[in-house]
């Protein structure tokens, strides 16, 4: 039996073997807002090439006087659960205009995207259901699918030939409900979902559809809908989760919208929801000014679309690997973890922020930068992230020699 001196030790040991194998991921601190430029502790201004900040909100001044108002008049917080005492009147308004957005019937608020994927599959599915999900899912799917008792299927990666096969097996199994669970976007790769063959297989096999569109609301689709809108199956998904921390602000919070049915069961029986403080009025204030905006006007995802285009394009010219696609999260893949992690630090030295991911996060021999664009990037600033590309790519080969 270990004592507790060796079981740190242990703890320690893990560590820096995950340090050799270069799959340590540190912390790189910044002192201003988040924005397309932010500022380090030692002073340095970086190109930030690595949020989640699609639309360039985080730092946007309309949003901030709308939280600053919403402090004056419904608090810090609200110290309880949603329902003990802690729903407020824009907590209902947020939950209506979001599902008014998307489209759907009724929207229940998480305080994560992580916490709404995770009350999800236990609520709705017994041991007589069945999961089919996709193998490339976020990892709050998969940790929201090990709570539940259904049966568990895993198809490859937007394979319909795969998925179908997969229904077939769960029908054989005797499923009473099948739920197809996907990502909207599979971030890591920049890949949209293939949603229409999703929604048909399910109109064929009688199965639910969800969707974790978190990297998609605000920005894709005609007019920021999401994966449903861009795919044409608007009225054919019947869970979409999502986030307020990405596009949406920048900030936090999730949601699950859909139908009115699965919403009401999870007021009941979602432990995320019945046991998590609630959304801070702050943030409930600001996504809906932020929902007035995306209505008012499809500006920013416009300009998104069009300077994404141009570095996809831009970045294939000049030899990179990259995934083929549409999607601001743009992937250079390097392949080897350690080559992944000096090739970040270069960059970063000349003046971009990005990030090496690795293993566990991506698979191993899978490492890439995984570079994201936002709408408060202009031409200049792509050209700007190319070149260094280009001058550490050529350092590294020269390294190599």
């Amino acid at each position: 039996m270990a004592n507790k001196a060796e079981i740190l030790n242990l703890y320690a040991k893990t560590v820096e073997e995950i340090k050799e194998a270069g799959l340590f991921k540190g912390e790189a601190p910044f002192v201003s807002p988040q924005g397309s430029r932010v500022r380090m502790e030692d002073g340095r201004e970086l190109l930030c090439m690595c949020a989640n900040n699609y639309l360039g909100l985080g730092n946007n001044a309309r949003l901030i006087e709308a939280a600053k108002r919403t402090y004056d008049e419904k608090g810090y917080g609200v110290a309880s659960v949603r329902f003990i005492c802690g729903t407020q009147d824009i907590h209902k308004t947020l939950e209506r205009r979001m599902s008014e957005f998307l489209g759907t019937e009724d929207t229940i608020l998480y305080s994560s995207c992580f916490d709404a994927n995770g009350g999800l599959f236990e609520t709705l599915l017994t041991a007589e259901d069945a999961v089919i999900s996709d193998e490339l899912n976020h990892a709050s799917i998969i940790d929201g699918v090990r709570l539940c008792k259904a049966k568990r299927f895993r198809y490859k990666n937007n394979d319909m030939a795969d998925l179908e096969e997969k229904l077939k097996e769960a029908d054989a199994a005797g499923a009473r409900i099948k739920l197809i669970a996907t990502d909207g976007v599979f971030s890591m790769d920049g890949i949209i979902c293939n949603l229409k063959g999703v929604c048909d297989l399910a109109d064929k096999y009688d199965a639910l559809v969800m969707v974790d569109d978190s990297h998609a609301v605000g920005f894709v689709g005609k007019t920021g809908r999401g994966t449903p809108e861009y795919c044409g199956v608007q009225d054919r998904v019947d869970i979409i989760t999502g986030t307020l921390g990405k596009a949406l602000g920048g900030a936090s919070g999730g949601y699950t919208s859909g139908r009115k049915e699965i919403i009401d069961l999870l007021r009941q029986r979602s432990r995320p929801y019945l046991f998590s403080n609630s959304l801070a009025p702050a943030i409930a204030g600001a996504s809906i000014e932020l929902l007035d905006m995306l209505e008012e006007s499809t500006s920013l995802r416009d300009h998104l679309e069009e300077v994404t285009k141009y570095y996809r394009e831009e970045l294939e010219k000049n030899g990179f690997d990259i995934i083929k696609g549409t999607h601001p999260c743009v992937p250079v893949m390097i392949y080897d973890e350690k080559t992944a992690a000096e090739f970040a630090k270069r960059m970063m030295e000349k003046g971009v922020y990005v990030v090496a991911f690795s293993y566990p996060v991506v698979p191993k021999g899978k490492a890439r930068i995984r570079t994201q664009v936002c709408a408060s990037h202009t031409k200049e600033d792509i050209d700007f992230i190319l070149k260094c590309f280009m001058e550490v790519w050529e350092e590294m080969k020269a390294a190599s020699l």
